[in-house]
C-alpha cells in the first residue's frame, strides 16, 4: 500500500482491502459451498474497517463512549460496529442507494453467519455485486484511486450459480425461509428508484462479440450504463428487450403444473424429511398414497373413470384430456406442506 497516511487510517484501511479482495476469492472458487454466507461476513468486516479509517482521516474516533470516557475491552476500545458508522457518514441521507445496500446486508449477515445458504446465492448475486462495485467507489472518493482494488480483480472464469427462486430456497430448506421472507420484506420496503439503482442492485447482460483483428482490444470490457450516451442506452435497452423477447415469445403448455410424483418429492421436502413408522416399517412422512388421501380427502379431482373428469377444484389441480391424466399447481404444494404439518389432519388421513 502507497504510503502518507496517518498510521490509524493505513491499518484501517489495508484490513478493509484485505477483507475485500478475501470475500471476492472466497466468492469465486468454485468448490467453495459457502459463498454468498462467507462473502457476506467478510465484506461486512470490510465496510466497517473502511468507515473507521474514513472517521480516522476526519480526526474521528470511531469508539463508543461510556459517559466522557471511551469503553473498552479486553485493554482495546469498543469500535463503532457498521449500523453506527452508517448514521455518522450519511447522516440524514437516509436513501443513498448505497446505504440501502449495506442496511440490506447487515441484518442478513446476522442470520446467515452461522448457516450455509446457496440455495440464495443466484437470487442475491446483484446485491452483492453492488456492494463490492460502492466499496471501490467510496474508496475512490475518499482517498483517490490509488488504494482502490479494481486493478487486483479479474473477471471470474466460472459458470454462475443455478437462477433458483426464493421459493425454491424454502421448499429445498424449510430452515431458510425466515431470511427469505427478510429478502422479500426488504425488497418491497424501497422505493422503485432505489431498487433499481446500479448502486443498490447490478445486473448486467454478458454478450458474446465477434472476434477482430485488434491486437490492443481487451476480450472483456465494462461499460458503466450510467456514463453512456442517451443515444447508447438507447440501444442497450433494445439489447435488453431482444433478449427478453426471445425467451418469453415461445408459447410452452403447462409450465407450471407438475405431476403427482413431483408433488410428493415438493411436500415431503417442504415438511423437511420427516419420516414415520408404518405397518413396522420407515417410511417417509408423504408418499404416493398419502398425495392420493389428500385430493380423494380435499375433493380436489374426480376419481379415475369419472364420467366429468375436468370438474376440479382448478386453483389446486387440472384435467389433461390429451393425456388423460392430472395435473397439480403450485398452491397445492403450499396448501399441503401447511397442513400435513398439522398432525391431526395428517393422522385422519389414515383413520
Amino acid at each position: 500500500m502507497p504510503r502518507g497516511l496517518p498510521k490509524a487510517v493505513k491499518k484501517s484501511l489495508e484490513k478493509a482491502r484485505d477483507c475485500a479482495l478475501l470475500a471476492v476469492e472466497t466468492y469465486n472458487k468454485p468448490a467453495v459451498k459457502f459463498k454468498s454466507g462467507g462473502y457476506i461476513v467478510l465484506m461486512v468486516i470490510s465496510w466497517t474497517a473502511l468507515f473507521h479509517a474514513i472517521f480516522f482521516k476526519q480526526k474521528k474516533k470511531p469508539f463508543y463512549k461510556d459517559g466522557r470516557f471511551f469503553k473498552k475491552r479486553d485493554g482495546d476500545y469498543c469500535y463503532w460496529e457498521l449500523s453506527v458508522c452508517l448514521k455518522e457518514y450519511f447522516g440524514a441521507e437516509s436513501n443513498n442507494p448505497i446505504r440501502k445496500n449495506l442496511e440490506f446486508f447487515i441484518p442478513l449477515r446476522n442470520m446467515i453467519e452461522h448457516k450455509s445458504i446457496p440455495e440464495l446465492d443466484a437470487d442475491i448475486f446483484s446485491e452483492c455485486q453492488s456492494l463490492l462495485l460502492n466499496f471501490d467507489k467510496i474508496v475512490e472518493n475518499e482517498f483517490g484511486k490509488k488504494y482502490c482494488i479494481r486493478e487486483s480483480l479479474s473477471f471470474a472464469l466460472q459458470l454462475f450459480p443455478s437462477s433458483k427462486s426464493l421459493n425454491n430456497a424454502v421448499i429445498e430448506n424449510p430452515s431458510n425461509k425466515p431470511i427469505v421472507d427478510f429478502i422479500k420484506s426488504y425488497r418491497n420496503s424501497i422505493t422503485t428508484e432505489i431498487r433499481e439503482s446500479g448502486e443498490y442492485s447490478f445486473k448486467a447482460f454478458l454478450i458474446q462479440v465477434a472476434n477482430h483483428d485488434s491486437k490492443n482490444s481487451l476480450p472483456i470490457q465494462f461499460f458503466s450504463y450510467d456514463k453512456l450516451t442517451e443515444e447508447e442506452k438507447k440501444k442497450v435497452n433494445k439489447v435488453a428487450a431482444l433478449v427478453k423477447n426471445k425467451h418469453v415469445q415461445v408459447p410452452v403448455q403447462n409450465m407450471d403444473l407438475l405431476k403427482p410424483s413431483k408433488v410428493v418429492d415438493r411436500v415431503q421436502k417442504g415438511l423437511g424429511n420427516p419420516k414415520v413408522v408404518r405397518n413396522g416399517k420407515e417410511k417417509d412422512k408423504f408418499t404416493q398414497h398419502t398425495h392420493t388421501q389428500c385430493w380423494y380427502a380435499y375433493d380436489v379431482r374426480p376419481h379415475n373413470g369419472h364420467a366429468n373428469p375436468e370438474r376440479t377444484k382448478s386453483e389446486y389441480c387440472i384435467y389433461d384430456a390429451p393425456n388423460n391424466s392430472y395435473l397439480y399447481t403450485e398452491a397445492w404444494v403450499d396448501f399441503l406442506i401447511e397442513e400435513m404439518q398439522i398432525e391431526e389432519k395428517y393422522n385422519a388421513l389414515y383413520n
